[in-house]
Parts: C-alpha cells; sequence; structure tokens
C-alpha cells in the first residue's frame, strides 16, 4: 500500500476502535473527517451519506483535499474564512457553495469544528458537517423555495451545463478561484435556516460522541474541547499544514519543554523509521539510537544544542523493527519572528542515498534547503498569529 495511504489509515485507525467507522456511518449526517498533521491535510474518513450527496466514491474522496468539492463560482473570502478558523483551530459555522462530481453546484451550510487530544490538547482532526441549504434562494432576483416545482432543474440543472467539475489548486499556494458571476445567477450568498444551523450544531454533537466513546478502548481520548494543560507547547494546525508541504524527512523538537521532546514528525520521517506518529510526539530523539551508536555523537549534538549552533554528524540509528541505518543528520536552530529559538530542527538522509549526489540531489544542499523551509513556515505562522514562543 502507498505509504501516504498508510498514514491516512493509521491517523484514524490509531485514534479509535475498530467499530468507529460503522457507528459513524450510522449517523444520518454528511460530513468529513481530516487530518492537519498529514501533508496536504487529506480526508481520513468520509461518511456513506456524504459520498451519496457528493457523487463520488470513497476512494476518490479519502486521502484528498477538500478543496476537491470547490469550484469556479466557489465564494474566495468563504474560503478564506475556512483557512483562517482552521489556522486558529476553532469552531466556524458558514455558506457555501461546493460541487458535486458531475459538475452540479449546491449550497450548503458548512460547519467544522476540531477534535482535540485530551491528553496534550493539540488538535488530532478536523470535522467538517455539510448540510444542504434547503430553504429560500434567490435567481435573477426572484425567491424560489425548494417547493417550488422546477426549484432543482433550475438551479442546478443550468448550473451543470455552465459549470467545470474539475477546478484543482496547488497544495502550496492560495486559492485562486473565480469569483465571477457571469452565467451562473445565484445570490453571491445564501443563508441558511435556524433549523438548518441547529441541525448542523447537533451533527456535530453526534459524531463527537461517537469519537469520544471510541476514543476510549485505544487510550488516545479526543474531546471538543482543548484541555488546558500549564508548560505544553503544541504546534498549530496552520503549521502543521505548513510543515506536512515539505516533502524530507525531519522532527521539531521543543527545547523549552523537559527533555526537548517531538512536537512535529514529518511523513517521510515515519516511513523512514517505521513508526506511528503517536508513538513518536513526545519522546526525545535518544529513542532511535541503540547499542552500537557512538556515544561521542551523541555528545557532539548535545553541546551543538547547548551552544544553540548547527551540527552535522553521522550517526547509526534504530528503526522500530529494529534494523540499523546510517543517519547524515543535520540539526539546527529555528527561530521565531522575534528571533527567539522556537524550536530545533533534525533533518535525517539515510546514507545509502548519498549516491544521489553524483546526480546533483547534493545532500547536505537538501538538508538546508529543509531547514530553510522550516524557518519560512515557523516565522510566518508565529507573524500570523500575532504571538511568538518565549
Amino acid at each position: 500500500m502507498d505509504s501516504h495511504l498508510v498514514l491516512i489509515e493509521k491517523s484514524f485507525d490509531t485514534c479509535y476502535s475498530i467499530g468507529a467507522r460503522e457507528a459513524l456511518d450510522e449517523l444520518p449526517e454528511c460530513f468529513t473527517i481530516t487530518d492537519p498533521s498529514i501533508s496536504g491535510h487529506p480526508i481520513v474518513f468520509a461518511s456513506s451519506c456524504f459520498l451519496k450527496m457528493s457523487r463520488y466514491s470513497e476512494d476518490e474522496v479519502i486521502g484528498r483535499n477538500g478543496r476537491i468539492f470547490q469550484g469556479p463560482k466557489t465564494n474566495r473570502r468563504s474560503v478564506m474564512e475556512i483557512r483562517e478558523a482552521i489556522r486558529e483551530e476553532r469552531a466556524l459555522q458558514i455558506s457555501l457553495l461546493n460541487y458535486r462530481k458531475d459538475g452540479t453546484p449546491f449550497w450548503m451550510l458548512f460547519h467544522m469544528c476540531p477534535v482535540f487530544c485530551k491528553e496534550d490538547g493539540r488538535v488530532v482532526h478536523f470535522v467538517a458537517v455539510q448540510v444542504p441549504i434547503l430553504g429560500r434562494q434567490r435567481l435573477n432576483g426572484t425567491s424560489l423555495s425548494e417547493e417550488g416545482s422546477g426549484f432543482r432543474e433550475i438551479v442546478f440543472g443550468s448550473c451543470r451545463r455552465e459549470v467545470c467539475s474539475d477546478s484543482l489548486v496547488d497544495t502550496g499556494r492560495v486559492l485562486s478561484l473565480d469569483s465571477d458571476t457571469r452565467g451562473l445567477n445565484i445570490a453571491e450568498t445564501c443563508e441558511a435556516s435556524e433549523a438548518e444551523k441547529r441541525r448542523a450544531a447537533s451533527a456535530i454533537k453526534n459524531i463527537l460522541s461517537v469519537l469520544t466513546q471510541h476514543s476510549e478502548s485505544t487510550g488516545k481520548l479526543v474531546c471538543g474541547k482543548r484541555c488546558s494543560l500549564p508548560g505544553a507547547t503544541l504546534v498549530s494546525s496552520s503549521l502543521n499544514i505548513s510543515l506536512g508541504r515539505i516533502k524530507q524527512s525531519f522532527v521539531l523538537t521543543e527545547p523549552h519543554l523537559p527533555d526537548m521532546p517531538i512536537v512535529y514528525a514529518s511523513d517521510a520521517f515515519l516511513e523512514l523509521t517505521g513508526y506511528a506518529r503517536n508513538e513518536v510526539l513526545g519522546r526525545n530523539c535518544r529513542f532511535l539510537s541503540g547499542v552500537e551508536t557512538n556515544s561521542s555523537v551523541l555528545q557532539k549534538i548535545k553541546e551543538s544544542i547547548q551552544t544553540e549552533q548547527a551540527c552535522t554528524v553521522r550517526i547509526l540509528n534504530y528503526r522500530k523493527n529494529k534494523s540499523t541505518f546510517r543517519n547524515l543528520l543535520h540539526i539546527s536552530p529555528v527561530r521565531n519572528a522575534t528571533g527567539k529559538i522556537a524550536y530545533y530542527v533534525g533533518v535525517q538522509i539515510e546514507e545509502e542515498y548519498k549516491s544521489q549526489e553524483r546526480h546533483g540531489l547534493n545532500p547536505e544542499k537538501r538538508q538546508l534547503s529543509c531547514v530553510g523551509a522550516v524557518r519560512i513556515a515557523v516565522r510566518s505562522t508565529s507573524i500570523g498569529a500575532g504571538s511568538s514562543k518565549s
């Protein structure tokens, strides 16, 4: 199985018990669950009701970003509001024009909320409920009710002929959605009724109840509100998403917490070491060492951290299955927007791949490039959040 799909499967299965999928599918609601810690913030679960509404198959949805449901007339401002709510790790309820697989546009009430790990307060998932707006919409200045005989054909049928169904946007850039309304005379915003808003809020509660119940048996309790943990420093969802775009193997460690734990691990790092994300976060990098790891190299790493200097070493590390690999490791401090050290980044390259240097892929340059990308992500996120680490 593709390593990315393995991470997506683990994202759900390590948090919730075996019966969680079946229990969620019994809910009569349209919703998806996404994981901001995986590259691309992909969908890791989609309800059967959602698949029926969107007309996509499960295989076409799982692993994809929610952008696949947006199109030419999706309001750019609404999309940015969703992105901002993700960055701030808060709930959001907003009207949104989305598209089915065949290009049919439809208005829905989009209600999103974060799911927190009860132990450390970090966001593990986002739940997004989609409630079709069945109230009054305005077409060419005329109010239409769904009860009107030609409502669906007028609003949806005419749109089907004019909308391109595939309006994908690259991960690394801001969504450039056409806000022009020529040929699609649907009101810029279609407000949901109070009943639809209550239905969306009720659906969120039901979904969170199922997730909470099925997280108990795995020991990884989740909840709808963040726990207050004094002294804990969390990697925000927005930083998680930014870091997820970096395809190399690396970890971030938090120097201001006891034993300098790992607070972020890239997908490539998990693939290299064989560990799941929950088995890595919160641990010191020493867990990769073993009986044949050179203690003098570990001492050099310790000294570079104490002096706040970067260093590059060659070290023998161990995967989860106890096999060894020679790691070309680069460690460097990462400063936030105020110039203070926020994290240390450790970039790993397995020595077997050093032969790639002959093909113009210099490992050291790759590591420095990775460090640079991490620094940009950390600084831009700390500026956007209006705060910095001490």
